[in-house]
């Protein structure tokens, strides 16, 4: 008899844990990853689609560069130094080990060539170039650095050098740095440089090579770095798009070789299976006529500042639609560009999205005798 309760009790326990089993989220069950830290980002709109331990303050080795090329494609956008400028290799610069293009003191390339560099060889001794070029010092381009942090809103990162080796107090997160990816994004720049593949220097003496080999298994990727070193291990921030579906991906602390890249397919495989792009209106698309008040044109025509849309869970597509807020008049001059209202788009009553409507081209003050003509033609009505 109680070798039959105890059997029984082993059952009824059995049945409780499957149904525990059963009851889990299915994300859980379906998605698990090696990373010590991981984020899945949607692009679009930042919504987190994967994590774990996001907000875990980790060493980014050369990950740290998105950061730098980041700091630097803000400094040529405001114009402060052009891609043409010739950078001079300092001591300084030279004297940097690690992954490095063995800057010669004296040796001068341009900023471009520096960027590529950076973002194609992972050079430590570029990034120091770069610095000193922007900021006039190392020290205090990191600080740069420090402050974008702040202004983002980051609160698990600080940077104490440009390149990533192992400094006292240097850290991210897999969340932080997908944010920095996502603003990485307004900078075609960083794109441009980061989704090159190889790149001869020196005249073809010396080969680049990318380190992120998603470039080459794994169809949309176009950006952006890889990282190492024994304390961070294994990490890579990249982006894909497939589709008008972009994501980000964030994995640190992977201890085996190239699991950087198997981890992010991983999580990849795991968005693109789920989740699916749909737009409602293309960069440029006409939304509408605003009337022009003392314009030497009469109208203007109103488009969409960038695509519209939303990413959305496969098959939960419902209960979306857009509110379009447009100027009814405008006063010349009108600039191209300038902003003339807005397309707001909703989903179960919650704002999704939005985008700024501009107009396609500028519209000029009229002159006093076309005024003239055309209030006569208001009054008379001919």
């Amino acid at each position: 008899m109680r070798k039959a309760l105890g059997w029984l009790l082993i059952l009824t326990l059995a049945l409780g844990n499957l149904g525990v089993i059963l009851s889990r989220p299915v994300l859980g069950l379906e998605l698990e990853t090696e990373a010590a830290s991981a984020v899945l980002m949607d692009a679009a709109s930042g919504k987190i689609l994967y994590e774990k331990e996001p907000n875990k303050e980790l060493a980014p080795a050369s990950v740290t560069k998105l950061m730098t090329m980041l700091i630097a494609a803000e400094a040529i956008d405001e114009g402060r130094v052009k891609l043409t400028d010739q950078i001079t290799a300092s001591e300084n610069a030279s004297k940097l080990g690690g992954s490095q293009i063995y800057l010669e003191p004296g040796e001068v390339f341009s900023m471009e060539e520096m960027l590529i560099s950076i973002a194609v060889g992972s050079a430590n001794d570029s990034c120091v170039a770069v610095a000193e070029h922007i900021s006039g010092s190392h020290e205090a381009f990191v600080e740069e650095m420090n402050k974008k942090v702040q202004e983002l809103g980051l609160k698990n990162t600080y940077f104490v050098n440009a390149y990533g080796l192992p400094a006292e107090g240097h850290y991210t997160s897999a969340y932080d740095l997908a944010v920095m990816g996502r603003v990485a994004l307004d900078y075609p720049l960083i794109r441009k440089l980061t989704a090159i593949k190889e790149y001869d220097l020196r005249d073809g003496k010396f080969k680049l090579w990318n380190t992120n080999k998603l470039l080459w298994w794994y169809t949309g990727t176009d950006g952006f770095k890889t990282g190492w070193t024994n304390e961070a291990k294994y990490c890579l921030a990249s982006t894909v798009e497939r589709e008008g579906l972009r994501l980000i991906c964030v994995v640190m602390g992977i201890p085996k070789v190239r699991g950087h890249f198997a981890e992010s397919m991983k999580l990849y495989n795991y968005g693109f299976a789920k989740y699916t792009f749909k737009t409602f209106a293309s960069a440029g698309q006409k939304q509408g006529m605003v009337k022009v008040r003392k314009g030497a044109a009469e109208e203007v025509e109103a488009v969409t500042a960038k695509p519209l849309g939303i990413s959305i869970e496969k098959g939960k597509d419902k209960n979306i639609w857009l509110d379009t807020k447009i100027d009814s008049e405008v006063t010349a001059p009108v600039r191209e560009n300038q902003k003339l209202g807005e397309i707001l788009l909703y989903q179960d009553d919650k704002l999704q999205a939005t985008v700024d409507l501009i107009a396609k081209e500028p519209v000029a003050r009229a002159g006093v005798l076309q005024q003239m003509t055309k209030t006569l033609k208001d009054v008379v009505g001919f």
